[in-house]
């Protein structure tokens, strides 16, 4: 039986801690294979700011390259319309062995926002997630850090989850688990990269050479 993490975001571009952020879940639970998934048009990402799809996905194949486990998915490219969660984790367990688990990977900030995604409630029914804490000194070390995460769940998603200190997951009576994951600290977002190439500052510590390569050659950002 496989274990399959599904890994979606714009990665705009992707960078190192996408990368580490993903190395780590691998060896945490552990998966034989982890899916980046580059949405093709994202519904809650203004499309002017966003690299073409075609061009986000190549740097994703460049930047895995050292990464035997990971793999590049075109199937949110390859669908036409918005790229929605839910399609795309149909889209697996139909094409997937049955026997397969999957797993949702994705930071604290997008899972807090998870009641405005299309059928949110029966994506919930439907994949295990792993949501990844903020890069940061102040989340992981404060006893108050997660507690954001388990307002969000009683309030917004369920009050019938329930944590378990001992897997570091929630646990619901209809639902597969949500675990959550602390990660390394690096403080690296697509955003502060966006934002040195527009100032001609160099990004070549953020992103893997063969991305840092790309970006030049195609003028992107």
């Amino acid at each position: 039986m496989k274990r399959i993490g599904l890994f979606g975001g714009t990665f705009n571009p992707i960078h190192r801690g996408h990368l580490q952020a993903a190395d780590e879940v691998q060896k945490r639970f552990p998966l034989d294979q982890i899916y980046f998934i580059p949405s093709a048009t994202p519904p809650h990402k203004e499309p002017d700011v966003l690299a073409g799809a075609a061009d986000r996905l190549a740097m994703i194949r460049l930047a895995i390259a050292d990464y035997p486990l990971f793999r590049a998915s075109d199937v949110e490219v390859s669908r036409p319309g918005p790229s929605f969660t839910i399609d795309t984790v149909c889209y697996y367990k139909s094409n997937l062995p049955e026997e397969t688990e999957l797993y949702l990977i994705m930071g604290v900030d997008a899972f807090l926002e998870i009641h405005t995604w299309k059928s949110y409630v029966n994506l919930l029914k439907l994949i295990s997630f792993i949501v990844m804490s903020r890069p940061c000194v102040e989340f992981i070390k404060s006893p108050h850090g997660w507690k954001i995460l388990e307002d969000y769940l009683y309030r917004q998603i369920s009050d019938t989850y329930r944590f378990s200190v001992e897997r570091s997951r929630y646990d619901h009576p209809d639902n597969p688990p949500l675990y959550r994951m602390d990660i390394g600290l690096m403080d690296i977002s697509s955003s502060q990269i966006r934002r040195c190439i527009k100032a001609g500052r160099p990004v070549d510590g953020q992103v893997p050479p063969a991305v840092d390569a790309y970006i030049k050659t195609k003028g992107l950002y």
